[in-house]
């Protein structure tokens, strides 16, 4: 799909890889939202690249069906959804306090799988009423899942789950979309410069790069998102999660 001129949705993008995903949509011509639950944030990144902030839990079924709503009357229907939004909860199943709390494991999976689903059943609805582009494109959707998905560490149970789940829908929402025009695919970033990472002293980053086969190195955002410029272009990529991770696989701790 050409992306000049054309709507996208970017949650998460406030920061780390949403940011730099809706950057450089923005750099290819895109009309942006920048969807984001820090208003701050999301303003912050709409006003550099000349975009719409719009401030949203995306797991919120009612809200986000009015953030389309306003998207679609401000900037135009979307043909692009990336879902970068999401959270992580470091805890063991059985901890020295007993056994993990509920809400923790709900949590996570309501905000990275729901969220994404929630997200995803929206544009894809929206999408399938569009006029198709050349070669019959209506829109594009990439979800964000995690290297946690296939090699979860310790502590990860909650976080690996709803990437799981992220991976294990890619295939059959494809499928199903594909009667549209739609594409659906997801990335699954290894360690990446977000937030997160840059918050660990310099050595700490640096040793995290070292486990690393090739290149040495944390994954840097600008990466994340020209892997996503290039699945939206790419009209022949549908279906597919993409590991870019360096050749990472994750040890049990």
């Amino acid at each position: 799909m050409k992306i000049e001129g054309v709507t996208a949705i970017v949650t998460g993008g406030g920061s780390g890889l949403g940011r730099a995903t809706a950057e450089a949509l923005a750099a290819k011509g895109a009309r942006v939202a920048v969807v984001d639950r820090n208003e701050a944030s999301s303003g912050e990144v709409a006003a550099a690249i000349g975009g719409l902030a719009v401030a949203l839990d995306v797991a919120d079924a009612g809200a986000a069906e009015a953030a389309f709503a306003r998207i679609e009357s401000e900037i135009g229907a979307a043909r692009i959804l990336v879902n970068c939004a999401g959270i992580g909860i470091a805890k063991r199943v059985l901890g020295k306090e007993g056994p993990q709390a509920l809400a923790d494991f709900e949590t996570v999976i309501r905000v990275n799988l729901l969220g994404s689903f929630n997200m995803l059943r929206l544009a894809t609805a929206a999408m399938a009423k569009l006029e198709p582009l050349d070669g019959g494109e209506r829109g594009v959707v990439i979800n964000t899942a995690s290297i946690a998905a296939y090699e979860g560490q310790i502590g990860q149970a909650a976080y690996s789950a709803s990437k799981g789940g992220i991976v294990a829908m890619t295939l059959p929402i494809a499928r199903e979309m594909a009667q549209f025009g739609i594409r659906v695919n997801a990335i699954a970033p290894g360690l990446f410069l977000t937030p997160l990472l840059l918050g660990l002293p310099e050595e700490a980053r640096i040793s995290l790069g070292k486990s690393i086969p090739f290149p040495a190195r944390l994954g840097n955002p600008s990466e994340f998102a020209g892997l996503a410029v290039h699945m939206t272009e790419n009209a022949f990529l549908n279906g597919e999660v993409v590991r870019l991770d360096g050749a990472l696989r994750m040890q049990p701790r």
